[in-house]
């Protein structure tokens, strides 16, 4: 050990010689072999082609992102693609990167982006000709704690029901696979075949390669000057070399994302985090190997390992306190003529990971190192990239933020392809919307989160996972400071809601689990409450639109498959995407003729209200469209006893008979001016109430003082989720999305073909309908123990995958773990019988009649009705 940290100290030497002081910025150039990589000249370097003055797609950046998606365009048939690079292509993060490959992501939907992109790099080398340097000996995830192998058996079952192969192994199997490796400490490895590596200049100057092939152009040295829209929507993009005018943008600049963003007004939270990987020189115990090492990722450590030609690469993955962001370029921007240029290496920072890789793979403690990479790779708040058309600025499109460049490259540029050129995204990748952040994501809050993410990049996977850095934002509603300290709070959209809330004697606290944890006592206590009693919820999160103009009726009948409400109506309404699929569910209320409130979950703010603006201003609407969603407080009462406590607060009749379920008034509460709405996602007796932010703390107050003698409590959002499962509500994100239609999900209540109207989706759906359905969703429970389903859990039937859980949740009312899951249409019989896998275990399930539990008004309506035979 001794040995290598003297070479460790001779090569920091070394650098700090090549170097003129110690600053955070680019001071060298990395090993001989790289700097000759980065003299190489592309053959379009110099702009010896004609210049394009028009283009249907232009893309800003010549990284393996922007590239890929000039390859896919090209390839689909869209003509005039042009990519437009500042320096040289792969400059920035792609030319030094790591270059690994991976099926497995803990997200059900990237793990799309990674199998289209790994797919893409097999067969690249033989379409264009030229050579990748892609190996695929595999990769094993190590664990070494009981919480490793839980998380492995979660992330299996996640993976059973997709394409990728992958196999939970024992101690002897990972040894097996990677001879060099210390077991000692090795409960199980996580084995994905097909796993490896790629040269990133080889990948890109390919996709290059491609993309030429199918007809794009490719420019550079082209550097963008500016940006002007259009009043047409397309853009004038202004180079030294002249001015192209396109249909649209793409910007994939890397970490020059920022400073791109903000030629037209955007603040994108993307942050350079230095990353750093460590080359060996020949090891000889590898190069006696027969066959290449697969990768391993020791999680535990926090670094990954790969074979290097006949030596080793390894990089970590710093704690927070220690990780550096350049957080001077978020401020001063890039330095000029930044580019294949490296940071000085700081070997201080990494040296206990070093320690533990020397520990796991004792070969190490004798290799010579010869090369410390520390480069500049972009993060977002959350680690995964913003990706898709940009809210405010028409036809503005974004693939930023790429933490992991390389293995999404060639899935992002199909993802995004597919979008352009047929006008919706071929599946759901909501959690990389480039809308999911707004201006509450400030500076301060993208360096803290960009060094959590990166300092929590190997932390246990749970599932309804929380993180707390950065938090709160300025999205407070108007009870936070009254709430804040009686919950466990859960982060939506930049907001704080309430998840759960304490009593004496509970084990408070965020504390995570595969299993049934601190939350789920508390959890019973107040889905209890709001079916026995009452409950209050901050419901302030729901993101608000007002929609209202000459035009707003027929634009909202154009978007939605639902008829519109009457003034004082509201309903539930879906939008559908051209090829019938749901890109959104929406409450809609008509709060006067002509003018519309819309309201839709606070994690598809940006996502929805982009798609209503470029209907509109595609389809010439004359309206005017305007988010409140931070003007507006939401406060949720639900439960038996909820008109009993409204009615002391107001003289507006709320009887059934004059406050009809699915109606909206103006009432006054406590004196202050509020909307109500009698709805509630818990199936129960309930208003929603929109108040004005300031006034939020003064309603809420008098609810609870009011409501003292009728038992009135909070609940949060864990409470509602399991209440509205038990009503067999279908859930956006869940139930249906971009991967579904809402036939198949069972919105057919919602879904009106007959109404004249020609909604976005109406043809697709009706072919669909006279197709009939290859699955539908089922309402299922299960036999489980200590643990409940989630979500996008395997299904199984006579030993075969047959589907997949959607949601899940604990029915306190059936005292039974309640899901819905996608089954084939014979398997959805009531009384079928199926199995749930959960942590590696298969559980007994059944099809059941939906709901669970009636809803109020349904139960109500019964009651009339059986009193009217009496």
């Amino acid at each position: 050990m001794s040995r290598v940290l003297n070479l460790i100290k001779i090569h920091a030497r070394r650098d700090l010689a090549a170097c003129a002081g110690r600053a955070r910025l680019p001071l060298r150039t990395i090993c001989c072999t790289s700097r000759k990589r980065a003299q190489e000249s592309d053959a379009s370097s110099a702009l010896r082609k004609r210049w394009k003055d028009t283009a249907d797609t232009v893309i800003i950046g010549g990284g393996c992102v922007g590239v890929s998606v000039a390859y896919h365009l090209a390839k689909g048939g869209v003509k005039d693609v042009v990519l437009l690079e500042k320096s040289e292509l792969t400059a920035g993060s792609t030319w030094h990167a790591a270059g690994l490959t991976t099926y497995y992501h803990p997200g059900i939907n990237l793990k799309k982006v990674h199998y289209d992109s790994i797919k893409l790099y097999e067969r690249l080398e033989a379409e264009t000709g030229q050579a990748v340097g892609f190996h695929q000996p595999g990769s094993v995830r190590i664990a070494a704690t009981q919480a490793r192998v839980d998380e492995m058996k979660y992330q299996m079952t996640r993976t059973h029901w997709n394409v990728t192969e992958q196999h939970m192994i024992g101690p002897e199997k990972v040894h097996e696979l990677f001879p060099l490796l210390n077991v000692d400490k090795v409960l199980a490895g996580l084995y994905t075949p097909g796993d490896g590596h790629i040269d990133p200049y080889s990948l890109t100057m390919a996709l290059a390669a491609g993309a030429r092939m199918y007809g794009a152009q490719i420019y550079n040295p082209a550097p963008v000057s500016g940006l002007r829209p259009t009043a047409d929507g397309k853009w004038d993009v202004q180079t030294p070399h002249g001015t192209i005018r396109a249909n649209r943008i793409v910007n994939a600049t890397g970490f020059w994302a920022r400073e791109v963003g903000k030629m037209i007004g955007f603040d994108h939270p993307t942050i350079p985090v230095h990353h750093q990987y460590v080359v060996t020189a020949t090891v000889p115990q590898v190069k006696a190997l027969e066959k290449e090492l697969p990768v391993i990722r020791d999680l535990e450590g926090s670094y990954y390992l790969r074979q290097e030609r006949d030596g080793l690469l390894f990089g970590p993955y710093e704690k927070m306190e220690k990780m550096v962001l350049q957080d001077s370029w978020v401020r001063d921007g890039v330095p000029p003529g930044f580019g294949k240029e490296l940071f000085e290496s700081d070997l201080d920072r990494i040296m206990e990971h070093v320690e533990m890789a020397m520990e796991m793979v004792p070969v190490l403690k004798e290799a010579d190192i010869i090369n410390i990479v520390s480069g500049p790779i972009t993060y977002t708040p959350d680690l995964l990239p913003m990706v898709g058309p940009h809210q405010g600025a028409r036809n503005y499109w974004t693939a930023i933020g790429f933490g992991y460049g390389v293995i999404h490259a060639g899935g992002i540029g199909k993802f995004l392809s597919d979008w352009i050129r047929n006008g919706e995204p071929p599946y759901d990748l909501i959690e990389c919307d480039t809308n999911r952040y707004g201006k509450w994501s400030d500076v301060a809050f993208l360096c803290a989160k960009a060094r959590e993410s990166y300092g929590f990049n190997n932390v246990v996977g749970y599932p309804k996972e929380e993180r707390f850095a950065g938090r709160p934002t300025h999205r407070q509603s108007g009870v936070y400071e009254l709430l804040k300290d009686k919950a466990s709070m859960g982060f939506h959209a930049g907001w704080e809601q309430p998840h759960w809330f304490y009593k004496p004697g509970d084990d408070t606290g965020y504390k995570p689990s595969f299993r049934r944890t601190n939350w789920f006592g508390p959890v019973g206590r107040e889905c209890k409450l709001v079916m026995e009693k009452v409950g209050v919820i901050d419901l302030t999160p729901f993101a608000k639109f007002i929609v209202k103009g000459k035009d707003s009726l027929k634009l909202l009948d154009r978007l939605f498959a639902n008829n519109m409400p009457k003034v004082g109506l509201t309903n539930v309404s879906h939008m559908l995407t051209p090829s019938g699929k749901v890109f959104a569910e929406v409450t809609i209320t008509q709060l006067a003729p002509g003018e519309f409130l819309l309201i839709t979950g606070s994690g598809s703010e940006g996502h929805d209200l982009r798609w209503i603006e470029a209907e509109a201003a595609d389809g010439g609407h004359d309206v005017d469209i305007s988010n409140v969603t931070e003007d507006m407080g939401v406060l949720g009462i639900a439960g038996p006893n909820s008109r009993k406590v409204l009615q002391k607060l107001t003289d507006e009749d709320l009887s059934d008979a004059a406050f009809k379920f699915l109606h909206c008034k103006s009432i006054r509460l406590a004196g202050v001016p509020v909307r109500a709405i009698r709805i509630s996602y818990t199936g129960e007796l309930g208003w929603e109430l929109y108040i004005e932010q300031k006034n939020m703390a003064t309603v809420y107050q008098a609810m609870m003082e009011a409501g003292k003698d009728e038992g009135i409590d909070n609940f949060g959002t864990y409470a509602m989720s399991s209440l509205r499962l038990e009503k067999g509500f279908r859930g956006w994100g869940a139930e249906m999305n971009c991967d579904t239609n809402p036939l198949e999900a069972g919105l057919d209540y919602f879904i009106k073909l007959n109404k004249p109207a020609d909604f976005i989706g109406k043809a697709a759906l009706q072919e669909i309908k006279a197709k009939g359905l290859k699955r539908k969703l089922s309402y299922i429970t299960l036999d489980t123990d200590d643990i409940d389903p989630e979500g996008n859990e395997t299904v199984w039937h006579n030993g075969k995958v047959v589907g997949n859980t959607t949601s899940g949740a604990y029915s306190y009312s059936s005292q039974q773990s309640l899901a819905f899951a996608y089954l084939p249409p014979e398997l959805c019989s009531v009384g079928q019988k199926v199995e749930v896998e959960l942590l590696g275990r298969k559980y007994r399930a059944m099809v059941i009649q939906e709901p669970l539990v009636l809803t109020e008004p349904t139960r109500t309506r019964l009651q009339k009705k059986a009193k009217g035979k009496a």
